[in-house]
């Protein structure tokens, strides 16, 4: 049985389990290379959910409206304050229709049918061997869509015959965002632009990373761990180590509110060697320790109440600040079922003056909404 027999079938199942739980599968013809969308649920969702601002659209462009919304989505896309994340958070611009949704996060109660149809009508498709590039027939095994924008591509390899290293080297000498034929950037893989994140998968172990730099493409694990060691745990008859990926992390409601409220972009001052002072751009997705601390946590507290207290242990370089900040956040928006608030407020205390600095930016990052973070510090805080 060949490699490429073996990396199908894995393929062939981890698509068949999304579609059970109601993903869209596509067809890599329909997916648009120059400009790394699936136009087709694009167009569909703006129509579906938002048929006002589309009537508007074709009163004023009549037939060329696809092409105008599909143009100016590439546009916000591709500037210095766009970028994917940016557009599937809080849409982008038409000229004539006003600002136009990308997609709809989970409202934390169901009083408002309006927004509660509109998270249903989000669209999530996988696709399978994308053809990607302008200047080769090369295919990305997995990509991940929401209303037509890629949030998300994978490597396949089983252990089988190739180790997950072999999907992460893949990425880092043939997944190169640029083309090394016409210099061009590859819109699906370009930082911010394309794909949120990259995930390198095998039957046993899963990678990621945000930022496709060549051979300094660095990857951070996505493994469970396996009773205080690195990797996963052996998986039950008929699973893969792997299963809680598309078991779990892509289950619909996990994988929308993971980029709704978890995604963040890291902003830091670096300094050259001749003092002059730049900012370094990172997109930070949360780990799967991170994530399951944080929902573990949200579904003890819905269920206790108030009132209790829970540990969350964190090593070294884990991510224990953005994991305070997403629970911060998480409990800001918690909801009773009549839509009353389940905290009046919370209160974050630390007594390094770092930390306190990242988690108050990275709260801001998630909440937009003015006045709801509000630092106290020494210098200001007239408390003892």
């Amino acid at each position: 049985m060949t490699e490429a027999h073996h990396e199908i079938h894995f393929e062939s199942h981890i698509v068949d389990q999304l579609k059970q739980q109601g993903w869209l599968e596509g067809d890599y013809q329909n997916y648009d290379r120059a400009r790394a969308l699936y136009p087709g649920d694009v167009i569909g969702w703006i129509r579906d959910t938002q048929p006002e601002a589309w009537g508007k659209l074709c009163r004023v462009h009549g037939a060329d409206a696809e092409t105008t919304v599909l143009d100016r989505l590439v546009k916000t896309l591709a500037s210095k304050t766009g970028g994917t994340l940016e557009v599937l958070r809080r849409g982008f611009s038409v000229a004539g229709a006003g600002t136009l949704a990308m997609s709809q996060p989970r409202s934390e109660d169901n009083r408002n049918e309006t927004v509660s149809a509109r998270y249903t009508a989000n669209r999530l498709r996988v696709v399978r061997q994308v053809r990607y590039s302008l200047d080769n027939e090369n295919a990305i095994d997995l990509v991940f869509f929401v209303n037509g924008l890629p949030v998300a591509t994978v490597e396949i390899k089983t252990d089988f015959t190739q180790s997950v290293e072999a999907a992460k080297q893949q990425y880092r000498v043939d997944r190169k965002p640029k083309s090394a034929t016409t210099g061009r950037m590859e819109p699906l893989l370009s930082f911010r632009r394309g794909a949120v994140v990259h995930f390198a998968l095998s039957d046993s172990e899963i990678y990621m990373t945000t930022k496709l730099a060549g051979e300094s493409t660095f990857f951070l694990p996505f493994n469970r761990g396996n009773d205080g060691a690195a990797g996963n745990p052996p998986a039950p008859e008929g699973e893969y180590p792997v299963s809680y990926f598309w078991n779990w992390i892509l289950q619909k409601d996990n994988w929308l509110r993971i980029f709704h409220r978890f995604v963040l972009l890291e902003r830091k001052e670096v300094e050259n060697a001749d003092g002059r002072v730049h900012y370094k751009e990172s997109l930070i997705f949360p780990r799967y320790h991170q994530f399951e601390a944080v929902t573990t946590m949200m579904d003890a507290v819905r269920e206790e109440g108030p009132g209790h207290q829970y540990l969350i242990q964190h090593s070294a370089g884990s991510g224990k600040t953005y994991t305070i900040a997403w629970t911060a956040h998480e409990l800001i928006r918690m909801r009773k079922p009549e839509g009353e608030p389940s905290f009046e407020s919370v209160i974050v205390v630390t007594d390094r003056t770092v930390l306190d600095a990242q988690l108050q930016e990275a709260i801001r990052q998630i909440e937009h909404q003015q006045g709801v973070v509000s630092a106290i510090d020494r210098e200001s805080s007239s408390l003892p």
